[in-house]
């Protein structure tokens, strides 16, 4: 918003200097009308001291016989292809001023530009603005409210130490890792577990995407990338967490289409900045992928994804706990115990049981039903 105020500022001073400069051209070539004819005696008299010629009218000073002083006149131009000439040949000063409609051309011309190349200039700001990355300082998420994954919380103990106090601990040559390389099934609880790590270890959280680095312009990708890590510095210790990250990081294709050269330099972005900053900066680079074989081997070897960790699918124990905490303001049947539904959602993920039973207590809900059956959740389990 306040880059459209400042265009239109531009704009409309634009019009203003225009307006001033035609006010200003109308009374300074104003002056006595006079015939062509005493013109031209004038001119044969040598009494003229200048000459110029503006559309159907031509402006020229006299000077007076003592040379003390200059009087302004005009008189109509007979558009004579010769005139100008032979007053040059005379020693006159001759000059042609722009006749108002090329003069309104010129303006108009340059305010289409000027609108023109200001609107890419907004829409340009748009794709690359410095508020594409939200830095989130409380994500309020903690690993209580992680379901499971209790060796990944293990294993994140450390870290978040390390990045607390980079210094203590590089005394003791030990540093923090750069990057954190999550695999697991959609679902699973990848994005919250980056967020609870971010809350438990009180530090900043920049979430972002694979669709955040698209644009319909070339080489905006990869000025993205550079954006989001120059914050993440400013912002240290912070958390970078980079969802759908096989939707950047693939493997590279430099023959490909436009597409495939733009995720090209994507990637040549992602690594010159993993390569650019030291683990003791305190920034910690996680990145959630449903397949690291589709990513580009030079992007998560060590050094910079030091640890590749595993997200599963949750065991009996986190499935009863997911039972009992997407049940509760439902009222599930007697038969529907957080043991049966455990058992009876093996292999699901944290989002698809969430899925199933608020389509269970939907369906009982329409069969004017206050509690669902293990029925209802079998059916929205066949529907998901």
């Amino acid at each position: 918003m306040r880059l459209n105020k400042k265009f239109f500022a531009i704009l409309i001073v634009a019009v203003l200097c225009a307006a001033a400069y035609f006010t200003w051209d109308y009374f300074a070539s104003s002056g006595e009308k006079i015939s062509y004819k005493e013109f031209w005696q004038s001119v044969e008299r040598d009494e003229i001291s200048s000459v110029k010629f503006e559309g159907e009218k031509i402006y020229f000073e006299k000077t007076s016989a003592d040379g003390s002083a200059k009087n302004s006149f005009v008189t109509d131009n007979p558009q004579s292809p010769v005139l100008a000439e032979e007053l040059m040949k005379r020693g006159i000063p001759v000059s042609v001023a722009k006749d108002g409609t090329e003069i309104l051309s010129l303006i108009f011309d340059l305010i289409f530009y000027l609108f023109f190349f200001g609107v890419i200039f907004i829409a340009f700001r748009k794709f690359i603005s410095p508020n594409t990355f939200k830095v989130v300082h409380k994500t309020g998420v903690r690993f209580d409210d992680v379901v499971g994954m209790d060796k990944l919380k293990r294993d994140m103990v450390q870290v978040m130490e390390i990045m607390k106090k980079p210094a203590e601990y590089a005394k003791r040559g030990i540093r923090m890792p750069k990057g954190i390389l999550l695999e697991g099934e959609p679902g699973n609880g990848k994005t919250l577990f980056a967020k609870a790590l971010a809350g438990e270890a009180k530090v900043n959280f920049i979430p972002a995407k694979a669709t955040d680095f698209e644009s319909m312009f070339m080489a905006i990708g990869p000025l993205k990338v550079k954006l989001l890590f120059k914050k993440a510095r400013r912002r240290a210790p912070c958390i970078v967490f980079i969802d759908e990250f096989d939707g950047i990081g693939t493997i590279r294709n430099y023959s490909g289409s436009a597409i495939e050269t733009e995720n090209t330099r994507i990637v040549t972005a992602l690594l010159n900045e993993l390569d650019g900053f030291e683990a003791s900066n305190g920034v910690l680079v996680i990145a959630a992928t449903n397949s690291i074989k589709a990513l580009d081997p030079a992007l998560i070897r060590p050094g910079r994804f030091d640890a590749k960790l595993t997200v599963p699918y949750p065991d009996e124990a986190a499935r009863r706990q997911l039972v009992q905490m997407y049940t509760r303001g439902k009222q599930p049947a007697a038969e529907c115990s957080p043991e049966t539904l455990a058992k009876l959602f093996n292999g699901y993920s944290c989002a698809k049981i969430e899925s199933v039973l608020n389509g269970a207590a939907l369906l009982a809900g329409q069969a004017g039903r206050s509690e669902f059956t293990l029925e209802d959740v079998k059916t929205a389990a066949a529907e998901c």
